[in-house]
């Protein structure tokens, strides 16, 4: 069966580049292992130009790496063997050569400089871990190169996978305009958005999913990513911290604890090597993490705490299975607590990891906060995001619970740096005086 193309928001990205940049730089299209990336970007070079050369540093042909250690230096003779071998022509100015899983070869990499002043072709470069740095610790980073970031399928590229192309940009009306959708709409929706957590947006999950129509399948396709991410994680750091803090995020979600307590699971880590281990899994971008913010402002970052933070999976999908993997598929109760919409309130934290991974795909960076009343009364604020020069603070319920103590103090706390406010709940969309009651499947519309 030929593998599904899906639509995603990063071929637009794609596009503009290819516009914007006309030969000027090359793109490097960063994400983690799995979402995507080489498929998209094959099907963008199928697409968008007349001939392409994808030279694939994962299954490298001798002959190719050969070349590649040999002859950088003589751009006409490693054209001239890359279309022989390849059995492709390469038109100037009409044709891309594709470097996938660039970080496997750092010598490519950095001939992106010479290659982009050449002018004669395109370049597109994927990469996982991308930006370790013992992968370009001997390398000049080439400046001749933009960015963008892939993440895993968003709710509404999971939709239209599924074939509804109306939904999401309905929503979009009714965020502009909160007004209540009705409780029958709702509970659809929901019974919807739960398919999407429990699946998850890796696109081989999805493609399972709609070839099976059994979660039990999808199951078995996201073992398999958990474990190369496993893998990875262990070629990196053979002394298996590094994997321990990996799988350690569902229990320390569950702790419902105001931080990510590495100390419980890894001992005598200095805090330098631990910077350096969340360094690592930030890059990967297999992890989204939040720093507390100790000021917050509409500069998040410039208040952040790095000592101080909460990780979460990029896949919540993944996550419904890392956090009970050593049961089978049939034990999983988060599967079926989730699906009969009957969830635990101590499996909330599954709502949290999903408005995580929507913020992050629609492109903020994570912060939250925690603070006291003096009165022994502890306050956190889920994520805060920053619109303009104001900020927009977020609380996530699990349920249709719709109390917010920790909102509404954190807004009288900084009433003057208080935008939009934010509750996601699992029920219909409403205002409360001045805080939004968002159902959670609109997170990515905020």
């Amino acid at each position: 069966m030929a593998e599904r193309i899906f639509k995603r928001k990063a071929y637009q990205k794609m596009l503009n580049w290819k516009a914007e940049s006309a030969g000027k730089s090359a793109l490097l299209v960063e994400g983690a292992r799995r979402v995507g990336k080489s498929t998209l970007v094959k099907h963008f070079a199928e697409q968008e130009y007349e001939s392409y050369i994808l030279i694939d540093f994962a299954n490298l042909l001798p002959e190719v790496k050969e070349l590649i250690e040999t002859s950088l230096a003589n751009l006409n003779y490693l054209f001239m063997r890359l279309q022989l071998i390849y059995n492709v022509t390469l038109k100037e100015r009409k044709s891309v050569i594709i470097f996938d899983e660039v970080q496997l070869q750092p010598l490519a990499r950095q001939a992106i400089k010479y290659l982009v002043k050449d002018g004669r072709y395109d370049y597109i470069e994927t990469g996982s871990l991308i930006s370790i740095r013992k992968n370009v610790q001997n390398i000049v980073i080439p400046s001749e190169e933009d960015r963008i970031q892939m993440f895993p399928m968003d709710y509404e590229e999971f939709r239209e996978a599924l074939g509804d192309t109306a939904t999401i940009p309905l929503l979009r009306n009714f965020i502009q305009h909160p007004e209540p959708l009705g409780d029958g709409i709702n509970r659809n929706l929901m019974r919807d958005f739960r398919l999407y957590m429990l699946v998850g947006g890796m696109p081989q999950a999805v493609e399972a999913y709609l070839n099976t129509n059994n979660l039990q399948s999808v199951d078995i396709v996201k073992r398999k990513i958990l474990k190369l991410y496993s893998e990875d994680l262990y070629k990196l750091d053979s002394s298996e911290k590094l994997r321990a803090l990996f799988w350690a995020i569902p229990s320390q979600l569950s702790r419902n604890t105001s931080r990510f307590q590495s100390t419980t699971v890894i001992e005598n880590v200095k805090q330098y090597q631990m910077q350096d281990f969340l360094e690592t899994l930030r890059e990967s971008m297999i992890v989204n993490i939040a720093y507390n913010s100790a000021d917050p402002n509409v500069g998040l970052a410039l208040s952040a705490d790095r000592t101080r933070y909460k990780m979460y999976l990029a896949d919540t999908g993944l996550f419904v299975t890392l956090a009970y993997w050593d049961k089978d598929f049939t034990e999983n109760v988060i599967y079926q607590k989730l699906w009969a919409d009957k969830l635990d309130t101590n499996l909330g934290y599954i709502y949290e990891n999903i408005a995580a991974q929507m913020f992050r795909a629609a492109g903020y960076e994570l912060f939250y906060h925690t603070f006291s009343d003096g009165n022994n009364h502890n306050y956190e604020v889920d994520f805060l995001l920053s619109h303009g020069n104001k900020l927009v603070p977020v609380e996530v319920k699990s349920s249709g619970y719709n109390t917010h103590k920790s909102l509404d103090e954190f807004c009288r706390k900084f009433s003057s740096r208080i935008g939009n406010r934010y509750l996601i709940y699992t029920k219909d969309l409403r205002r409360d005086q001045e805080t939004i009651m968002l159902p959670v499947y609109m997170t990515g519309l905020i």
